[in-house]
């Protein structure tokens, strides 16, 4: 049986879906170590990039699903490090969990407080965001800003913040891999990332929402 809330809202939508869904699957060739769950988040990034490459660069914490699952079954906030992730992802979906997105890139105050330290938005807005404790239990979004990524690892090391997930995809050219580098190294925080260069804001997207449905098919079955 299908998803009710997080399907193409048509029939003629969930057909083309599926048959995408079904020729990503095909075409895929060997899915590495990936789990039935990881390969449901891995073959939509695919999807919404067909982009092939991403079945090997895509990894994830062993307990990433779970604690993914867990966090939006209980209505946990979102923080994106840009406004295009909330934007992308689907108001019905998320409103479905009790699951609010935030954003704080644009604000005036952390504008002001980059220029002042002279350090970027993307950290102010993560430090704005732990200041209205929406970080500790929260789904963390990263698609755009290195910066706010490895301002989230000095957070967690420094100030023992405990997300409940971390989708950590920058993508770029300055500290984009080297800050998923870093993530990765983290055993206590549950995280899923893109190796390399490659990422962006469709792929948390992406990610955000195969979790979505896997969690109404729990959701169902529970």
């Amino acid at each position: 049986m299908s998803n009710v809330i997080t399907e193409q809202l048509t029939k003629a939508g969930q057909k083309i879906e599926h048959d995408s869904f079904a020729i990503v699957d095909r075409e895929a060739g060997e899915r590495g170590n990936y789990s039935e769950a990881q390969w449901q988040i891995v073959r939509r990034m695919i999807h919404a990039t067909a982009d092939f490459e991403f079945n090997g660069l895509a990894e994830f914490h062993p307990d990433c699903v779970s604690a993914g699952l867990e966090a939006i079954m209980s209505g946990a906030a979102i923080v994106a490090d840009v406004e295009m992730i909330c934007v992308g992802l689907s108001k019905p979906r998320l409103s479905h969990f009790g699951v609010v997105p935030h954003h704080f890139i644009s604000d005036e105050d952390v504008i002001r407080n980059a220029k002042a330290e002279n350090t970027t938005r993307a950290v102010q807005a993560m430090q704005k965001a732990q200041y209205l404790r929406l970080l500790d239990g929260g789904i963390v979004a990263v698609g755009n800003a290195p910066t706010a990524l490895l301002e989230m690892i000095r957070l967690i090391k420094q100030e023992g913040i405990k997300p409940a997930l971390i989708v950590g995809m920058p993508v770029g050219f300055v500290s984009a891999e080297e800050s998923k580098d870093a993530l990765a190294q983290l055993t206590d925080i549950p995280w899923m990332i893109t190796r390399g260069r490659k990422g962006g804001s469709t792929l948390v997207v992406a990610a955000i929402h195969a979790l979505l449905s896997l969690a109404e098919t729990k959701q169902k079955a529970s």
